[in-house]
């Protein structure tokens, strides 16, 4: 029988395209907090989104090969506004960390009201990246996501940070209880990114990923 929820393989071509398109130069376009302060819709965008300091903005770094383009910090819930970016045809979105946030209540629950209405009402939102700390597996917070991106018909795959911090055992231990997860979730697409963007790993498989929904 055939593993759920396989690891993205990539093919030459695939690679090639990824390549191609993240050689594009990435621009900070502007940050959002309100519904109605968000770009045209004129182009197909995806997001990132995840548990406060899963290492979204770091992610986005090693994507687009731009150091400091997204503001990464070990304090989580610094990002709080929606911020957008160009990247050739597509939009790059980075959604506020949700969970745990070192900000006021009320303005926590500011941001994560825009991040729901965000992800339940961008018509362009070709697809959502979950991202998942490979140290700690999907969390209960992870699965209220889902639910909603399922409820929203918002396809959105897995991609799992920080694997250099994790031993062979743990990543396979925590991939298991991912797929389990992702398997109650119909809008959940049906492969795995496994990445580190310390080391680079994944990352050349995340770009061929993004290419094909330009």
């Amino acid at each position: 029988m055939p593993l759920p929820f396989p690891l993205s393989d990539p093919d030459a071509e695939e690679l090639s395209a990824g390549t191609a398109l993240f050689r594009k130069e990435t621009e900070f376009l502007k940050g959002v907090v309100a519904m109605d302060g968000l770009p045209p819709d004129d182009r197909a965008e995806i997001c990132f989104a995840g548990r406060s300091n899963v290492g979204k903005s770091s992610l986005i770094n090693a994507l687009t090969g731009r150091r400091n383009i997204a503001r990464a910090s070990n304090t989580p819930g610094r990002t709080q506004e929606i911020n957008f970016f160009t990247l050739g045809p597509l939009y790059l979105v980075d959604l506020p960390g949700y969970g745990f946030a070192n900000a006021p209540v009320e303005v926590v629950r500011g941001w994560q009201k825009l991040m729901k209405s965000y992800l339940s009402g961008r018509a362009t939102l070709r697809r959502a990246f979950l991202l998942i700390d490979h140290r700690h597996g999907a969390k209960p917070v992870d699965d209220e996501i889902m639910s909603l991106l399922d409820s929203a018909a918002v396809p959105f795959q897995a991609v799992m940070t920080k694997a250099d911090k994790v031993r062979q055992a743990e990543r396979d231990r925590t991939l298991d209880q991912l797929r389990a997860t992702l398997a109650r979730h119909p809008a959940a697409f049906p492969e795995i990114v496994v990445t580190s963007s310390e080391k680079g790993d994944g990352i050349d498989t995340l770009r061929a990923v993004i290419a094909t929904l330009a």
